[in-house]
């Protein structure tokens, strides 16, 4: 374990095996940092907020502040960030902010400068937050999606899995699984091919994907007809959780399909 003589430890902090922390760090008190954790400099990390391992963070992030929530007055929240992620210069996590809540962020996920994620928001694993990408309160991200730089997600929305925001796009309603958004405000434009394509993801199954997008969102019928033909694209292909997934999501919060760009 490596501290910097600048750095202040509180006595409460908890740090794990081959932790290396830089010049003027802060650890406060209920902060628990996981084996080989590596702090650049001038990084605050308040608690209670447990960190796993391997967590790299640049200089000047700021993580395990409390809630931004007018709301908040106090009450023991908490922050939970898993394995190996990075977070580059200036990042902002805040904790939770009703009593005994907890803000997660899972592993391996990529979180460029300046991006903020509030309170109460749930992020999985492998997710690109790129260059000011802002979350406001309990939005969740679902695994390997990637956001835009200067894109700010409205608070309760969901981004789904395999799914790909454009910068500077504006969400405040859902965005579905493996779909691409782009927009202010944003708009579905079509499924994520490039990124399922980079994923391994079978061609048969992007067929599927392709035609449960097409009968979900551009057959012009409403949600109780599409409803009723998307299980004969599902059957031609077998049934899949990827399929399932974007046909079960709540359909009332999706964005329009822009027909200029399909």
């Amino acid at each position: 374990m490596s501290v910097h003589p600048t750095a202040i430890v509180d006595p409460g902090a908890k740090l794990g095996l081959d932790v290396e922390i830089g010049p003027y760090c802060i650890i406060g008190p209920d902060v628990t940092i996981g084996d080989n954790c590596w702090l650049q400099h001038h990084v605050t990390l308040l608690g209670p907020t447990t960190v796993g391992a391997r967590n790299r963070f640049h200089a000047y992030c700021s993580i395990g502040q409390q809630s931004q929530d007018l709301k908040y007055e106090g009450e023991p929240t908490f922050l939970e960030i898993g394995s190996d992620n990075t977070f580059r210069e200036f990042c902002t996590v805040n904790r939770a902010t009703a009593a005994g809540s907890t803000t997660r962020v899972g592993n391996f996920n990529h979180v460029l400068a300046y991006s903020h994620i509030a309170h109460d928001c749930r992020v999985d694993d492998y997710v690109i937050f790129s260059n000011n990408t802002t979350l406001a309160g309990h939005v969740e991200v679902e695994d390997y999606a990637i956001i835009g730089g200067l894109t700010a997600v409205h608070q309760f929305c969901r981004i789904g899995k395999h799914s790909i925001c454009g910068g500077c796009t504006k969400i405040v309603q859902d965005v579905p699984p493996y779909m691409i958004a782009d927009g202010n405000p944003a708009e579905i434009r079509g499924i994520n091919l490039v990124g399922l394509e980079r994923r391994g993801f079978a061609a048969e199954l992007i067929r599927i994907l392709k035609e449960s997008y097409r009968i979900l969102y551009r057959s012009n019928l409403n949600y109780e007809a599409s409803d009723c033909r998307a299980p004969n694209a599902i059957r031609h292909g077998g049934t899949s959780p990827a399929i399932n997934s974007i046909h079960r999501t709540q359909p009332a919060r999706h964005y329009p399909i822009e027909s200029a760009w399909v």
